[in-house]
């Protein structure tokens, strides 16, 4: 890994090893890459850094993404960050799954049919009954999910895209 010196002189010890989407517009050669091999290299050749993975509760089957997490554990995965949830019920049997291991749990405001759009497209989200594409609802959302994963003793992450950080924290904590 030639960038971990850098990590090493930066003091980094943990970092978030994903694959991420493709340019939208694939203007730039796209090399084929998986995060299993990068996350077992990364602690066959540096066990002293913290490995988190991803979780995209949307990508797949349930059973597939179950699949892949024992992989990433395998490989030597130290925890998991998930892609944003937006139903505490999904939350729930996820957090069964991934009993006993080290999550952080996506939150992200989602306030405009824009964002409804792209979620229910390129995610393939199916937005829980009542749910409303405005602040009030996801600060609710937000206020549930910090709940939920202070009775797991588990980390929360919140992601306020298009959404002002002050209104959306402000708002969490008030």
């Amino acid at each position: 890994l030639p960038f971990a010196e850098h990590l090493q002189e930066l003091g980094i010890e943990e970092v978030l090893v994903l694959t991420g989407d493709p340019p939208q517009d694939m203007s730039r050669k796209i090399y084929p890459s998986d995060s299993i091999d990068l996350i077992r290299k990364f602690k066959r050749e540096h066990p002293q850094i913290k490995v988190y993975a991803a979780i995209d509760q949307y990508r797949t089957s349930m059973r597939m993404e179950y699949d892949n997490i024992k992989r990433k554990l395998d490989a030597g995965a130290d925890g998991f960050f998930t892609q944003p949830f937006f139903d505490l019920r999904l939350m729930q049997i996820y957090a069964e799954m991934l009993q006993g291991l080290e999550v952080f749990w996506g939150v992200s405001p989602v306030t405009s049919e824009k964002s409804v759009n792209y979620w229910e497209t390129k995610n393939h989200l199916i937005f829980p009954a009542g749910f409303e594409p405005t602040l009030e609802w996801n600060l609710r959302f937000a206020k549930q999910a910090l709940k939920f994963t202070e009775e797991l003793n588990a980390h929360i992450y919140f992601m306020p895209i298009r959404t002002k950080l002050q209104v959306f924290l402000g708002g969490l904590f008030d």
